[in-house]
């Protein structure tokens, strides 16, 4: 059995650590807090002022390496180097000075895997992106030794290749000098939040709801798992310690910005998502539309097994104890426009498929499955690939548009469904951000399919949010959660408007389609 040094043990009641908090007087001229949105396509900064609204913005698009099909890579100097351009850029676009800025929160695209050089800080390879399935093969071979049930009931996860654990087992398989080197404690390993850390502060830590997303942490000891080190043959001294997600992670190296600024609040993008919507109470749910989509319903401080193939997570640490969530993954939501437009050179923009979804009274029975990088919640089939469906001669490019942006909705309504019978209970409400959610088409296409509102906030940067409200509280800046709680403010609400039987021949064209796409291998 692997044993976990005391230096990166993560348990809330042995590491003092995991009690620290920041204890520095807040500046009085410091009124700002800055929020790193580390995502997937974009580095984003973003400065905000006590009453939750944005006055500056930066956003910073890098490189998507594909080395083979199904394999997805980011270079992490390139991802530090857009994220702190991005960071002096919205400092400019605010016209205020670095000495303003009360604290720094960070919020990442989860289950990226990057490992470091411990004596340079240089990355030793390209960081393996979520989306990344090339341990999937390793997947099912865990999964025939038998090795999912010890999975899912220490972390709450499903054995699949979208997580950290396994696809650090591909990489000290294939490059076994790095093991070694791991081994020897010459290595770390982070998510994109602790990477971000150590290049701003120096510091190698993360927090949990960044931690429950490796498939290496015990969501329940709260600590890193010795038997799934084992078992994922990660060596411990490549992990980071696990510090709350509103407290105090370190300061910035003075020459980065001047001065010398907290950074104190870290979540996973879409925990920070579920805090910025101030979904504070058991029960409620966001579901944030990007690349992927993700749907999550607070659960309160205690996990909630799912039956239906959703996932246990943890939501956040405020220093108090934890506060854990129900999460389903669509892998790909707002990507499929990306393909449309990059790839398939159908849209000259991503704005452009409202209008075209919009020129046509349906999609005439057509349905993508976009499985480009396999099936998420609730179905977890890395195997299966994108499908259309209900192709005719009378098919046309709006009609193929609208059925990418219809199958996002359809998606989302499979998690929802999901929840709701895990939960026992059904939504009253689906507070929504992410990108694709400004596409009106689409939004109130998922109230029809789902019978339920769905309401969009003032802010729609609710990810940035949440990583600020995370920062800010340990600082002060603001007082408690009611505090934060007055700063949200709806900006409008779709109302289903379907009949019933338009939208259950919907639902079972679309459960076809799935079932047809998962028919080919």
């Amino acid at each position: 059995m692997i044993s976990i040094p005391a230096h990166i043990c993560a348990s809330s009641l042995s590491h003092p650590l995991m009690k620290m908090r920041y204890t520095g007087a807040m500046d009085r001229n410091a009124t700002y807090i800055l929020a790193l949105d580390q995502g997937t396509t974009t580095s984003r900064a973003i400065l905000f002022n006590h009453d939750g609204i944005i006055i500056g913005v930066k956003q910073i698009p890098f490189r998507q390496i594909f080395p083979r099909p199904g394999w997805v890579e980011h270079d992490p100097e390139e991802i530090w180097s857009t994220q702190l351009a991005a960071a002096k850029g919205a400092i400019e676009a605010a016209q205020i000075e670095p000495s303003q800025i009360a604290a720094i929160g960070i919020t990442n695209q989860r289950e990226t895997t990057v490992v470091w050089e411990r004596a340079t800080g240089k990355p030793v390879y390209n960081a393996i992106v979520w989306q990344c399935r090339r341990s999937s093969g390793i997947c099912d071979e865990l999964r025939a030794r038998g090795a999912e049930p010890l999975v899912r009931s220490r972390t709450g996860l499903v054995l699949d290749a979208y997580f950290s654990g396994t696809k650090l087992t591909w990489l000290m398989r294939e490059r076994p000098d790095l093991k070694y080197r791991a081994e020897r404690g010459e290595l770390m390993f982070g998510t994109i939040d602790a990477w971000l850390i150590y290049c701003l502060t120096g510091k190698h830590a993360t927090d949990p709801s960044n931690a429950s997303r490796t498939m290496l942490f015990d969501i329940h000891r709260r600590q890193w798992a010795p038997e799934l080190l084992e078992l994922l043959e990660v060596p411990a001294l490549l992990l980071p310690e696990v510090l709350p997600s509103s407290g105090f992670f370190g300061t910035t190296h003075k020459d980065l910005f001047g001065v010398e600024i907290p950074v104190t609040g870290v979540a996973g993008d879409q925990q920070a998502a579920l805090f910025g919507h101030t979904c504070f109470e058991a029960g409620s749910v966001k579901n944030t539309y990007g690349t992927g989509c993700f749907t999550l319903m607070n659960t309160g401080p205690f996990p909630v097994e799912s039956r239906n193939n959703l996932l246990t997570t943890v939501a956040w640490d405020l220093g108090k104890g934890y506060t854990y969530a129900l999460e389903g993954s669509v892998f790909i939501a707002g990507a499929v426009i990306q393909w449309l437009r990059d790839q398939m050179g159908m849209l000259a923009d991503s704005a452009e498929s409202e209008q075209l979804a919009r020129s046509v009274d349906d999609s005439q029975g057509v349905y993508l499955v976009p499985a480009f990088v396999g099936l998420g919640a609730p179905y977890w089939d890395s195997d299966v690939r994108g499908t259309v469906v209900g192709l005719t001669r009378g098919t046309s490019k709006a009609h193929f548009v609208r059925a990418a942006l219809e199958s996002i909705a359809f998606q989302s309504m499979d998690l929802f469904e999901a929840m709701e019978r895990d939960a026992g209970r059904e939504l009253s409400a689906i507070k929504a951000d992410g990108g694709a959610s400004a596409n009106t088409f689409l939004m109130q296409f998922q109230a029809d399919i789902t019978g339920t509102r769905v309401v969009l906030p003032e802010v729609s940067e609710t990810t940035a949010l949440g990583a600020a409200y995370l920062a800010g509280l340990a600082v002060g800046y603001w007082s408690d959660l009611e505090d934060v709680r007055r700063n949200w403010r709806m900006r409008r609400e779709f109302t289903p408007r379907m009949t019933e039987e338009a939208r259950r021949t919907l639902v079972e064209g679309w459960k076809k389609a799935v079932a047809a796409a998962r028919q080919y291998r």
